[in-house]
């Protein structure tokens, strides 16, 4: 199983301009909150039909602020970025575990709501000149609340694949 791993430090990157403006530009409010995190998303997939050997579970998740969570500092940037990451599992008999961890940073207004989460779990065989995908699961817009700021929150997906 793969993990990607991003350095809270893309926070702070995420943050400097934000920074920046708030010094000079009037369109910014000066009670901002920071909303951030790390979100560990494992998939728990119980496999419905025989999959060839060789075969790889690819598991996609992405969290965006619920529509009426935040409220953008500065409208002219545009909508909160979707935060996105990816895992690999090799499945195991009738099982694959597939995990992200997903870490986020915004600078807000206000701090309500959560996040909507979406994934895709595709299963690809790699057999063959080129791999072919053999399965694919989607879902969309799953409401989760914030873990505490700065802190950590696990979502275990428990799925018939």
């Amino acid at each position: 199983m793969a993990r990607v791993r991003i350095p809270l430090l893309l926070c702070v990157a995420l943050l400097a301009p934000v920074a920046a403006s708030a010094a000079g530009g009037p369109e910014l409010r000066s009670t901002s909150t920071t909303v951030s995190g790390v979100y560990s998303v494992t998939f728990n997939l119980s496999i419905a039909s025989r999959l060839p050997a060789g075969t790889t579970i690819s598991c996609r998740a992405q969290l965006v602020p619920s529509s009426g969570g935040l409220t953008l500092l500065n409208p002219r940037l545009g909508a909160f970025p979707a935060e996105k990451a990816t895992g690999l599992a090799a499945v195991n008999g009738s099982t694959a575990t597939c995990a992200t961890e997903i870490p986020f940073c915004w600078t807000a207004a206000s701090a309500q709501g959560g996040v909507v989460l979406s994934y895709e779990i595709d299963a690809v065989s790699n057999s063959g000149s080129a791999p072919m995908l053999l399965r694919s699961s989607a879902q969309q817009n799953l409401g989760v609340a914030f873990p505490a700021s700065g802190g950590n929150a696990s979502l275990s997906l428990n799925l018939t694949f």
